[in-house]
C-alpha cells in the first residue's frame, strides 16, 4: 500500500469478530466484492472460541486488503478501538460480523461524504 499521505482515500473497515465463524465468510465476501476497492479491512477476534480466529488468518492471507489481529475477550467496543489502533485509511467504517453489505455501499458512502458539503459522518441503515 501507499505511504500514509497517499492513503486519505482509503477506507479502513473495522469488524469486530466473536465466535462469529457461521457468518464471517458471508460478511467478507461482500467486502470482498465492493466496487471500491482501495479498502483495508481490519479483522478484530475478540477471543473468539470457534473457527474465526483461523478464518480471520485465512482471509488476512488470501487478500492483502486484510489485517487479522487477535486480542483476549474484552467485548465489542474494545474489538473497535483495537482495530482503530491499526486503522490507517483516511476514513472509517465499522461492520458487524455478521453483517453482509450491498457490493456499492463503500462507493456510495465514499460519494456522500465527497459530495461538497463536508460531512462529519455518514450513516446508513438497513434493507
Amino acid at each position: 500500500m501507499e505511504a500514509m499521505g497517499e492513503k486519505r482515500d482509503y477506507i479502513s473497515i473495522i469488524i469486530p469478530v466473536y465466535n462469529a465463524a457461521d457468518y464471517l465468510n458471508r460478511c467478507m465476501e461482500s467486502l470482498r466484492n465492493q466496487t471500491y476497492d482501495r479498502l483495508e479491512i481490519i479483522l478484530v477476534d475478540d477471543g473468539s472460541k470457534d473457527a474465526s480466529p483461523a478464518l480471520c488468518d485465512h482471509w488476512a492471507q488470501s487478500d492483502s486488503r486484510v489485517k487479522s489481529l487477535h486480542q483476549p475477550n474484552r467485548g465489542a467496543a474494545s474489538a473497535r478501538n483495537t482495530g482503530l489502533d491499526a486503522a490507517s485509511g483516511g476514513y472509517i467504517m465499522f461492520v458487524d460480523a455478521d453483517d453482509y453489505v450491498d457490493n456499492r455501499l463503500c462507493e456510495a458512502l465514499l460519494a456522500e461524504l465527497e459530495c461538497g458539503q463536508e460531512p462529519d459522518c455518514v450513516i446508513c441503515g438497513v434493507s
